[in-house]
């Protein structure tokens, strides 16, 4: 159930390593599609107040984050992944322990290799159990995305087209072609996934 979002600057404290929340939360956003006025009506924030918390000029409430967390289909843990890491690398290298993930129904789980979204190529690891599949309708969206397989099986639906990958097999599409993905075999796959411009 999610906490009651209302006033969200009241009693709002700073957290340490949270000055650079704003530009998370609109690189995360952007990378869903989602405008301010989107963001507002999931979170139950207004657009006026997400504009400062995104240019850092606000700091949010536990209820504010968790609200826009839950828009954004994260867990609020995750906008502090990066907390930790020292300021001279923040914004360049991404240490296996402070990788950002997301974990989906099908068992599948991304893990974010980008630093930010604030750029206009993201990296994801992504990992398949087997049988796990991005859905039966294929689905298509602005950009292109490239991967190589790291280990297991990928079979991979592109414009009709079926690919059975291996590891060590690459691939790359352009993303506004149908496609859909899966995993066809008896133990995890692992896929290193280059995608552009962001959609985590």
């Amino acid at each position: 159930m999610r906490p009651a979002a209302a006033d969200p600057a009241a009693g709002a404290e700073p957290v340490d390593g949270i000055r650079h929340l704003g530009r998370e939360v609109r690189g995360l956003r952007k990378a869903r599609g989602y405008t301010l006025a989107v963001l507002a009506r999931e979170s139950g924030l207004s657009v006026g107040y997400l504009s400062l918390l995104e240019r850092d000029l606000a700091t949010p409430s536990i209820n504010a984050l968790y609200a826009i967390s839950r828009a954004l289909g994260v867990t609020v843990s995750w906008f502090f992944a990066a907390g930790g890491a020292p300021e001279g690398e923040r914004d360049f290298v991404v240490r296996r322990v402070r990788r950002r993930r997301l974990d989906y129904s099908a068992g599948i789980v991304d893990e974010l290799l980008s630093p930010t979204l604030a750029g206009t190529l993201e990296l994801l690891s992504s990992r398949f159990p087997p049988g796990a599949s991005s859905g039966d309708a294929p689905y298509t969206h602005v950009g292109e995305e490239a991967g190589v397989v790291i280990r297991g099986r990928l079979e991979l639906w592109v414009d009709g087209r079926v690919f059975s990958l291996e590891a060590g097999d690459s691939f790359g599409f352009p993303s506004t072609l149908p496609h859909r993905y899966s995993n066809p075999g008896t133990e995890e796959a692992e896929v290193i996934w280059a995608i552009t411009p962001p959609s985590f």
